[in-house]
C-alpha cells in the first residue's frame, strides 16, 4: 500500500506560455513548483510561502486561482503518492532559484517530446502539460490584467 504526502503546486507562465518548472537538489525530475503545508496552514498560505522561500516570488492568497486536486506518483519518493492541491498563479517578478532549488526552467507545454525536454515529475507530465495543451488552465486575473 502506498503512502501519501499532501502538496500544494503551482502553475506559473510567462508571457510565451512556457510553464515554469523546478527541479530541487539531489533530484533529477522537474515539477511544478510548490511544497508540503505546515501544520495549521492553508493550501493557499503554503504555497505563497514556498514560492517565496524557493523562488523569491511574492504573491498574496487572492492572486492564485484554484485548479483543483489530484493524485499522482511522487517523483522523488518511490513508493509514495502525492495528493496535489494546484493552483494558477501569476507572474509576480524574475524567479531565482533559492532554498532548495537547485534549477529551474521554462518549459513550452505544447512540446512535451522535444529533445531537450527533460525527465518530469508524473504530476507535471501526466496532468498539467495536457491541461495546458488543452487550454484548461486559465491565466490569474492579475495576469490578464497585465498583458
Amino acid at each position: 500500500m502506498s503512502q501519501h504526502v499532501k502538496v500544494v503546486a503551482a502553475v506559473i507562465r510567462n508571457a510565451q506560455g512556457q510553464v515554469l518548472l523546478v527541479r530541487k537538489r539531489g533530484t533529477k525530475a522537474f515539477m511544478n513548483p510548490g511544497g508540503k503545508p505546515e501544520p495549521g496552514e492553508s493550501d493557499v498560505q503554503a504555497l505563497c510561502r514556498e514560492l517565496h522561500e524557493e523562488l523569491g516570488l511574492v504573491l498574496h492568497p487572492e492572486q492564485l486561482l484554484p485548479l483543483g486536486g489530484t493524485e499522482a506518483p511522487a517523483a522523488n519518493e518511490p513508493g509514495w503518492v502525492i495528493t496535489a492541491e494546484l493552483f494558477a498563479a501569476p507572474l509576480t517578478g524574475t524567479p531565482q532559484t533559492g532554498q532548495e532549488i537547485e534549477e529551474l526552467r521554462w518549459q513550452d507545454p505544447q512540446r512535451p517530446d522535444a529533445p531537450d525536454t527533460p525527465l518530469l515529475a508524473p504530476l507535471t507530465r501526466d496532468w498539467v502539460l495536457p491541461r495546458l495543451r488543452a487550454g484548461s488552465i486559465p491565466l490569474p486575473q492579475a495576469q490578464v490584467n497585465a498583458g
